[in-house]
């Protein structure tokens, strides 16, 4: 066969791969697939350890918790095709859907009070959290204000105004008061405001200035408490938690006593653990909140070190994917998305485990993709959807 025959062979065999890729389904286009391949193993993970939390109390549904994970998978798929840039822009909007949403659980009929704190609204039967939907509409809000200054923020006056803008959620929520989901909000916007090109004295001042603000608070509360007849600020069992933090031996019977029931459960699991569904501590009464605030003590009593370094293995593997997918992403807006979303997970994750080890005062920051509870959920894979739909727009 002579050259020139070949050479003709191989145009018209590469002219076939190109028609071919043209014309092949590209149900693939917008997936990353090591990205959903950690969010369902993620998802998985904490689906095993949910149903052995849940599955001697009858308070919980595990069938409910497997719906809202399933509902919540659709939504991020669904969300991957979303152009993010569409939302770029909608500062105005942002900040009036946010004042909205966590302020809805003030309204009559419609808003409930559970443990001290009015967070939940009813609406024709169905319960769930404003404030956790809201996360979603802070870290829009946060990523639209940083966005207009395009990676430098060095005007003392432009910081200020948008530090008073981030700051207008944490005033709504801590009017249930919802101190663990306010935390979260303040968390936020420090990741916007590092991320989106703010001055490094700038955020130094800021953080000074808050944990002076704390202190002072701290100390200030009781006095106010006695003189006014009432809880002002703090309530009782936040100001308990933060003693209890200081010292462990603090209200032995209350949120001391928590503590050292998760200490004991994480503990009795050693190396391997004692086996999937036999965390006596859950089981038996004495872990508190064991579905939710403190879940990650089940899995570490039931799997033990191993089973709890695999869940921070997926968490870390899905925190490496985010930080990539926002170091490469074409525009800020989308950048300091991905970077608050992973920035928030960093923090849930960091306060409830160091919470259940004592190294973090006792808050109701659930785990992420493990925690039961169906708000927290559902919003979480939400924001999975955005975190796909900003690798998915940018070129890939």
């Amino acid at each position: 066969m002579s050259t020139q025959r070949m050479q003709q062979i191989s145009s018209l065999a590469t002219a076939d791969a190109q028609v071919a890729a043209a014309t092949r389904p590209r149900r693939f286009k917008y997936v990353n697939l090591p990205f959903l391949a950690v969010v369902f193993a993620l998802a998985a993970y904490g689906l095993i350890v949910v149903y052995s939390a849940t599955a001697f109390n009858d308070n919980y549904s595990f069938m409910r918790q497997a719906a809202v994970v399933g509902m919540g998978a659709l939504a991020m798929l669904l969300l991957l095709r979303f152009d993010y840039h569409q939302l770029s822009g909608y500062l105005t909007l942002f900040i009036i859907v946010n004042v909205v949403l966590i302020l809805m659980p003030h309204l009559p009929i419609i808003g409930l009070e559970s443990k001290g704190a009015t967070s939940w609204v009813s609406i024709a039967g169905v319960s769930f959290q404003p404030g956790e939907f809201a996360k979603l509409t802070v870290i829009l809000l946060d990523a639209s204000v940083m966005a207009r200054y395009g990676g430098k923020l060095d005007s003392v006056k432009e910081y200020l105004k948008s530090l008073m803008i981030m700051a207008i959620p944490f005033v709504c929520i801590m009017t249930q008061p919802d101190l663990g989901t306010g935390l979260v909000y303040l968390f936020i916007a420090g990741v916007a405001l590092i991320v989106g090109g703010a001055k490094p004295r700038f955020i130094i001042v800021t953080v000074v200035a808050i944990v002076v603000a704390v202190v002072s608070l701290f100390m200030l509360d009781p006095v106010l408490d006695e003189a006014l007849g009432k809880d002002v600020l703090l309530k009782e069992y936040q100001r308990a938690r933060l003693l209890v933090f200081l010292d462990n031996s603090y209200d032995p019977t209350g949120d001391g006593y928590n503590l050292q029931q998760a200490q004991i459960a994480i503990g009795s699991g050693g190396l391997f653990g004692k086996g999937y569904m036999n965390a006596g501590q859950s089981t038996l009464g004495y872990l508190p909140e064991a579905p939710t605030d403190f879940i990650f003590c089940v899995l570490a009593e039931e799997l033990g070190f191993v089973g709890a370094m695999l869940l921070l293995l997926l968490y870390a593997a899905l925190l490496f994917i985010c930080f990539s997918i926002a170091y490469s992403a074409n525009d800020l807006f989308g950048t300091v998305i991905v970077m608050c979303i992973a920035g928030m997970w960093l923090f849930q994750i960091l306060e409830n485990i160091g919470m259940t080890c004592g190294l973090m005062p006792i808050t109701g920051i659930p785990l992420p993709f493990v925690s039961y509870g169906s708000s927290f959920m559902l919003v979480n894979f939400i924001l999975l959807g955005f975190v796909g739909s900003v690798w998915a727009h940018n070129g890939h």
